[in-house]
C-alpha cells in the first residue's frame, strides 16, 4: 500500500536521459534519421507524441509514403529514396502488400525497438527548452500522458523532426511561415494572396461493404449542405483513405494553433459527406455500407519552415541545380493547393514537375542561429514553392537520414552541424551516406578501404543484351511507347522489331534522349523515321545514323497508330523499361506537361512504365548487342540505373551464375556488403495501392558465399532486401570469394549491383 501525507504540490516523477543525439518528432524523417544516426553508432532518444510511430504514414492518418518516383507518374526513373527507407519499404511490400497500415505500424516500430542504441519515447510531448545561450540548447523537458512521468533530454546535438517545429520554435530559431513573394527569390510559380499562402489539412475515413443493409443517422455536427463543397459530384463509393485526398482546409487559418479547429470542420465535412453517400438515394449500392474508421487526427501539410545557411528555391527544383553540399534528393512535383481546400472552386492541387531528380543541400538541414539543432522533414530550409515539392515524406525520409548520419560524424569529431560543411568533412559525410545506399544524384562512392577495389572481378557470363525476343503478346499502339536502352558513346545501333498492321499505314519511329544525361525525359530528338507498313505482321530494320557524344539511355519511341500492334517481349531486365507517353492524373499527368503562362517551368512530355504484372519490354534484336551488364559495375559506386545500368547482370542462360573476387595474397574479410536490384522504379506506396507480388522480381533471393577451397562460409535463402550486410563471427581469411546466385525472386537474369568488402 502506498500512503502519503497530504502536501502543497508535488512533481510528478521525473527520469533523466542522456544521449548523443535527440530527436523529436517520430514521423518518417524523424524515425529515419533516429534509426540512421544508431546504426553508425551513437545514441539515441527518439521522442514522439503519438502512440505510433510514422506521423502521416500511420494508422492514425493512413497516407501512402511518396517521394521522387510520384506514382511512376512523372519520368523521374529509378528515383526511389534509398538507405533505411528504401528497406522500411521492401519490409512493408515483403508482409504487407495489401497496404494495412496497422501492419505498416507495427513493422515501423519492430525497426526502432530492434535497434540497442534507441531509447523509445512514445505518447511523449516536448513542452519546455532549455539552453545554456542564445544559439545553445542544452536540453528538453517532455511529458508521457500514459505513464504520468516527466523526461529530461539531454544531449550536444538535437533534431527538430516533430511537423511544426516544436523545438526549433521555442529555442528561438528563425522561421517563416507563409509564402513568399515572387519577388524575393524570383519564384515566379509564387502563389497570390487570393489563392492563399498555405496548404491545409487533411483528414481521412474508410468505408467497407458489410453485406447487409446498415443505416446512417449522422452526428448533429456533420456538414448539412453538402453543395457548399465545389465538387462534391466527384464522391463515389469506391474511394476512401488518401485517395481523397483533396478533403483539405484550414489554409487560412494558423495551421500550429488553430489544428483544433480545422481538425472539427474536417469531421464535418467527412460525416456530412458520409451521410450524401448513405441518404441522399443518388448511390444505391452504398446500402450495406458501413463507415469503418474515421481519422482522429488530420494530416498536416505546411506550418512553420525554419531558415538554415541555404533556403531551396523554385529554380533548385526546376532547373536541378547542383550543390557541393547535397546529401538527399528531390523529385516530387512543386504542389501547391488553394487556401481554401475543399471549399475552393479550383481544383485540389497545381503539379508542375521538373524533368528529373534534384540535389538537396545540406545547409537546409540545420538551423541558422541555433548551432546545435538539426532540422528534419517538411520543417527544412525552403521558400513556400519550393517546399510544395520537398515537404513529401519520402522525400523528408531521405533528408532524415542524412542528418542522422550527419549527427553521427558531429558526435565522432566533437562538431557542430556547421562545422560539416567544410568540403573534406562534406565529401566524408556524403560517403558515408553512399555507403548506406542513399544515393545522392551526381556522386560517386570512393571507398579506399573496400578490398573489392583490388580485387580481380570475373564471373560465370555477363549479359550482352542483343535481343528482347518477341515471346510476348501483340498491343495495340493505342498510345506512343517507346523502349528504353542504355548505350554507351558512340554511333547508335541498328534495331529490328515486328509489328503487325491491320491496313497499309505510315508508322513514325523517333529516336530519342534526354538533355541531361542522367535525366530520363526524352525531350531531344537525335533521328525521326517514316516508315510505310502494308497490311500483315513484318519485320522492321531501324537504321539510326546518330552519335551519342556521352554514355546515356536512348528513347526507341513509336508513335501513336491504332492500325499498328506491336510485338513485346516477356523478358525484363534490370536497367531496360518500356515507358508509355499515356494519363496519370493521379499526378497531374496528362501526358504532357503545358504551363500557360511564364510560371518558371518547362513543357515537355511524360514518358512512364506500366506498373506489374503489365510494362513488358517491347521485343527487338539489337545489331551488335549492348555489353553494359559486366562484373566492372560492381565497384563503380553507384547502386542503381542512372545514365547507365550500373549492375552486373548475368546471360539469361546460364545455369549457375557466379561472381568471383580474387585478390593475389590472402585477405582478411570480416564484413560483405552486397546490393541487389530492388527495383527503385516502383513507388511501393504503403497503403491504398496494393501489389503484385511480395519480392521484387529483380531481387536475388537465394545466394551462397564461398572462399577459395570452395567452402561455404554463409548463405540466405529467402532475400528481399536491396542491401545485405554480412558479418562473420570471426574474419574470413581467403584469397578469393565467390557470390553464387542462386534463385530470384522472379522469372529475370541474375543481377548484382554492388559489392563491397572490408577487413572488419
Amino acid at each position: 500500500m502506498i500512503r502519503e501525507q497530504a502536501t502543497d504540490k508535488r512533481s510528478p516523477k521525473t527520469v533523466r536521459y542522456e544521449a548523443d543525439l535527440v530527436v523529436v518528432g517520430g514521423g518518417l524523417s524523424g524515425t529515419c534519421c533516429a534509426i540512421t544516426a544508431a546504426r553508425a553508432g551513437i545514441r539515441v532518444v527518439l521522442v514522439q507524441d503519438r502512440p505510433v510511430l510514422g506521423g502521416n504514414a500511420s494508422s492514425e492518418v493512413r497516407l501512402w509514403v511518396l517521394g521522387a518516383t510520384s506514382h511512376m507518374g512523372n519520368n523521374n526513373r529509378w528515383a526511389r529514396e534509398g538507405g533505411f527507407i528504401d528497406e522500411l519499404l521492401l519490409e512493408n511490400l515483403y508482409r504487407n502488400p495489401e497496404g494495412n497500415p496497422l501492419i505498416f505500424d507495427t513493422i515501423l516500430l519492430e525497426k526502432v525497438v530492434n535497434e540497442p542504441n534507441i531509447k523509445l519515447l512514445l505518447n511523449t510531448a516536448v513542452y519546455e527548452v532549455e539552453k545554456s545561450d542564445a544559439e545553445t540548447i542544452t536540453g528538453l523537458k517532455a511529458f508521457c500522458s500514459q505513464n504520468s512521468t516527466a523526461y529530461e533530454l539531454v544531449a550536444p546535438l538535437f533534431c527538430d523532426a516533430s511537423g511544426d517545429g516544436v523545438v526549433a520554435f521555442q529555442a528561438g530559431a528563425a522561421f517563416r511561415m507563409g509564402a513568399e513573394s515572387q519577388e524575393e527569390f524570383g519564384e515566379k510559380f509564387a502563389p497570390t494572396a487570393e489563392y492563399g499562402e498555405l496548404l491545409g489539412h487533411s483528414l481521412y475515413f474508410y468505408s467497407k461493404d458489410t453485406g447487409k443493409p446498415v443505416r446512417f443517422v449522422p452526428p448533429s455536427y456533420a456538414l448539412q449542405d453538402i453543395t457548399q463543397i465545389p465538387r462534391y459530384r466527384r464522391f463515389n463509393t469506391k474511394e476512401f483513405g488518401c485517395q481523397l485526398w483533396w478533403i483539405e482546409y484550414g489554409g487560412r487559418l494558423d495551421t500550429v494553433h488553430e489544428t483544433e479547429t480545422i481538425k472539427w470542420e474536417l469531421w464535418k465535412v467527412v460525416y456530412g459527406v458520409w451521410n450524401h453517400i448513405k441518404n441522399s438515394g443518388q448511390f444505391p449500392e452504398a446500402e450495406t455500407m458501413t463507415l469503418e474508421w474515421v481519422g482522429q487526427i488530420p494530416g498536416k501539410r505546411e506550418s512553420r519552415r525554419f531558415e538554415g545557411d541555404y533556403m531551396l528555391k523554385q529554380q533548385d527544383v526546376v532547373e536541378q541545380r547542383t550543390h557541393p553540399d547535397a546529401v538527399a534528393f528531390g523529385g516530387w512535383s512543386l504542389d501547391l493547393h488553394p487556401a481554401d481546400g475543399v471549399f475552393s472552386e479550383k481544383p485540389g492541387c497545381n503539379q508542375w514537375h521538373s524533368k528529373g531528380l534534384y540535389q538537396l543541400p545540406y545547409r537546409s538541414f540545420y538551423s541558422r542561429n541555433i548551432k546545435n539543432l538539426f532540422i528534419a522533414g517538411r520543417i527544412i530550409s525552403a521558400s513556400h514553392v519550393a517546399f510544395a515539392s520537398s515537404r513529401v515524406m519520402g522525400t523528408s525520409a531521405h533528408g532524415g537520414q542524412a542528418v542522422g548520419m550527419a549527427a553521427a560524424l558531429c558526435t565522432r569529431d566533437g562538431l557542430l552541424p556547421r562545422d560539416l560543411t567544410e568540403p573534406i568533412r562534406m565529401q566524408k559525410l556524403q560517403q558515408e551516406l553512399l555507403k548506406t545506399g542513399q544515393h545522392i544524384p551526381g556522386l560517386v562512392l570512393h571507398d579506399e578501404s573496400d578490398l573489392t577495389q583490388k580485387a580481380t572481378l570475373s564471373a560465370s557470363s555477363e549479359l550482352v543484351l542483343n535481343e528482347l525476343p518477341a515471346d510476348g503478346p501483340l498491343v495495340p499502339l493505342t498510345a506512343s511507347a517507346a523502349q528504353m536502352l542504355p548505350l554507351p558513346a558512340g554511333p547508335v545501333p541498328s534495331v529490328t522489331v515486328w509489328v503487325s498492321a491491320d491496313q497499309a499505314t505510315t508508322l513514325t519511329v523517333e529516336l530519342r534522349r534526354s538533355s541531361k544525361p542522367d535525366n530520363h525525359t526524352p525531350d531531344v530528338t537525335l533521328q525521326t523515321l517514316t516508315l510505310e507498313l502494308p497490311k500483315g505482321k513484318q519485320e522492321l530494320d531501324l537504321n539510326f545514323d546518330a552519335v551519342l557524344e556521352e554514355p546515356g539511355y536512348v528513347f526507341i519511341t513509336f508513335l501513336k497508330n491504332e492500325h499498328v500492334r506491336l510485338q513485346y517481349s516477356t523478358l525484363r531486365v534490370t536497367g531496360i523499361l518500356s515507358v508509355f507517353n499515356k494519363i496519370n492524373a493521379a499526378v497531374s499527368n496528362f501526358g504532357k506537361q503545358e504551363p500557360t503562362e511564364d510560371i518558371g517551368v518547362e513543357a515537355f512530355e511524360f514518358w512512364t512504365p506500366e506498373r506489374r504484372p503489365k510494362g513488358q519490354n517491347i521485343a527487338l534484336k539489337i545489331d551488335s548487342g549492348i555489353a553494359l551488364f559486366g562484373v566492372k559495375n560492381l565497384r563503380n559506386g553507384i547502386q542503381r540505373p542512372t545514365n547507365q545500368p550500373n549492375a552486373y547482370v548475368a546471360a539469361p542462360n546460364d545455369p549457375n551464375p557466379t561472381v568471383t573476387l580474387s585478390w593475389p595474397s590472402v585477405q582478411r574479410i570480416g564484413r560483405v556488403e552486397l546490393f541487389f536490384d530492388g527495383d527503385f522504379d516502383h513507388p511501393l506506396e504503403t497503403v491504398i495501392m496494393t501489389h503484385p507480388e511480395t519480392e521484387v522480381p529483380f531481387c536475388v533471393r537465394q545466394y551462397i558465399l564461398c572462399n577459395d577451397r570452395n567452402e561455404r562460409i554463409f548463405q540466405e535463402s529467402d532475400n528481399h532486401q536491396t542491401r545485405n550486410t554480412i558479418r562473420f563471427e570471426q574474419p574470413v581469411e581467403t584469397r578469393s570469394l565467390t557470390i553464387h546466385l542462386k534463385a530470384m525472386n522472379g522469372p529475370v537474369p541474375a543481377a548484382l549491383l554492388e559489392v563491397r568488402c572490408y577487413a572488419d
